[in-house]
């Protein structure tokens, strides 16, 4: 039997720290889940007999089912409470991670893979709408540094991880033990939130909107697929009429949800007055920028550290655990002092980003790339990036009603998942595009360039969030 608290109670209680720990914990198995996959496509393509679509179609189904479903999980979470949809996001990811695992053909893996995404697109919005909701002012920026230390954590822990479990081969089962091993993780997540987590209140007796989560879906599926695939198929004509169709379709969801808004009890999939907000939609285009440098960066490293230097994928992935340690260091005070100096912290970080960036394009001028010496370097970044990830979605969750928390926890996922996206795509396709006729220092030189433009634009549009947002600092505003 679960244990039903209030709100008010959680608030009052160590609970809601346990409660956060379950949540990100998720949360953490879904980033890696991200990751680690790449890491045993070559073993993935031997024993299945995988084409090259398939191996490449089960990494980016995962990322196109959650982006396209992610806002409708969230709307579901605020309308039937966190509580249940995280518990059936939860449960579906954990059967799905098993089916993977079982997978005997590589279109199987994908259809399982699309059956992952799916369900954490239920899981993943109550993470950000349950710390909004029970923790307040300055623990929430201690809540928020957890978040984060998950996402930047998870990402390096899933490219090491992919490594040992393939070296390891427990039981002769290879790289199934990659999809295994969620089994028992979600087991005992599913037990303890089932004990611990919270009864939050939804909305009885309101119905999702289905012809706006239906346009939604069929938008991200248009752009997101695309915009992932598009560059490994030659970017043919088809993969530009269907990004414009989605982007019209993206047009039409303004006077779609205005009309459901207008409704009595009407309750739209995106509550528009946040979109309204110029501070919530000028931290999203930040978020959206910063998403951008970042999976790109580990994705240009790793071509590096392997095309360049030639060293195998484990260890490549060793190469990025130190940054790993340094972002999880980093972010167990990045939250607590940018409520302190509010979106200074968070322009502070961009700048030691951009000085990483600079130091490693550095090193591979002067032909000092050795695997310790990037190692080391890589930190810095990992420092800066620390320093802003967390702050930064909790900014932007700031300016979301708790009300609306699963809804607005879903659009800032979304613009996170398209940011990635997007980045890997331009990114990636700049390094491969340059490598085909240049020596790899060129291609990792240029990416670099192109990632500190990026980032540059996250802290001007931070400058112009603190102006349009009255100043201060966000422990003195609500």
């Amino acid at each position: 039997m679960s244990v039903t608290i209030s709100i008010v109670d959680a608030k009052q209680s160590h609970l809601r720290w346990w409660v956060l720990a379950i949540v990100v914990a998720a949360q953490f198995m879904f980033v890696v889940d991200a990751f680690v996959v790449n890491v045993a496509v070559p073993s993935i393509r031997a024993e299945l007999h995988a084409t090259i679509a398939e191996t490449q179609g089960a990494i980016v189904i995962y990322q196109i089912a959650f982006a396209a479903l992610i806002i409708t999980g969230g709307r579901l979470g605020d309308i039937n409470g966190a509580k249940p949809v995280f518990l059936l996001g939860l449960t579906g990811f954990t059967l799905a991670s098993l089916w993977c695992g079982l997978a005997h053909s590589g279109s199987e893996l994908v259809a399982s893979r699309a059956l992952q995404g799916a369900a954490a697109a239920l899981m993943i919005p109550q993470v950000l709408a349950t710390i909004h909701r029970l923790f307040q002012d300055a623990e929430r920026g201690r809540a928020f540094g957890t978040y984060g230390f998950t996402l930047g954590f998870g990402a390096a822990t899933g490219l090491v991880l992919g490594g040992w479990l393939l070296s390891l081969d427990l039981d002769g089962l290879g790289w199934r033990t990659i999809f295994f091993v969620n089994v028992p993780v979600g087991l005992v997540l599913f037990c303890a939130a089932w004990w611990l987590m919270p009864a939050m209140a939804g909305k009885p007796g309101t119905r999702l909107d289905i012809v706006g989560a239906g346009v939604l879906l069929v938008a991200f599926l248009c752009v997101l697929g695309p915009l992932v695939v598009g560059s490994s198929l030659g970017w043919r004509l088809w993969s530009f009429v269907a990004m414009t169709f989605g982007v019209l379709l993206l047009g039409l969801m303004w006077p779609l949800e205005h009309r459901i808004e207008q409704r009595r009890n009407g309750l739209p999939l995106v509550h528009l007055d946040m979109l309204r907000d110029c501070g919530f939609t000028t931290g999203l285009l930040a978020v959206y920028f910063f998403t951008f440098a970042n999976l790109s960066f580990y994705l240009v490293i790793m071509l590096y550290l392997q095309g360049g230097l030639g060293l195998p994928a484990l260890e490549a992935g060793n190469v990025v655990l130190p940054l790993a340690i340094a972002f999880a260091l980093m972010s167990r005070i990045a939250g607590p002092r940018a409520q302190r100096l509010g979106n200074a912290a968070l322009i502070q970080g961009c700048g030691v980003q951009l000085a990483g960036l600079l130091i490693v394009g550095l090193a591979v001028m002067v032909g000092r790339t050795t695997p310790t010496m990037l190692a080391i370097l890589l930190t810095i970044f990992g420092v800066g990036q620390a320093m802003v990830m967390a702050p930064l979605y909790g900014l932007v969750m700031r300016k979301v009603p708790a009300v609306h928390a699963g809804s607005g926890g879903g659009v800032v996922s979304t613009v996170q998942q398209i940011g990635n996206a997007s980045g890997v795509t331009a990114v990636g396709g700049l390094y491969y595009a340059i490598q085909a006729a240049h020596p790899a220092r060129l291609a990792i030189l240029a990416s670099l360039t192109t990632l500190a433009i990026t980032i540059t634009v996250t802290a001007v549009l931070l400058r112009v969030f603190d102006r349009v947002d009255g100043g201060g600092t966000p422990s003195r505003r609500r």
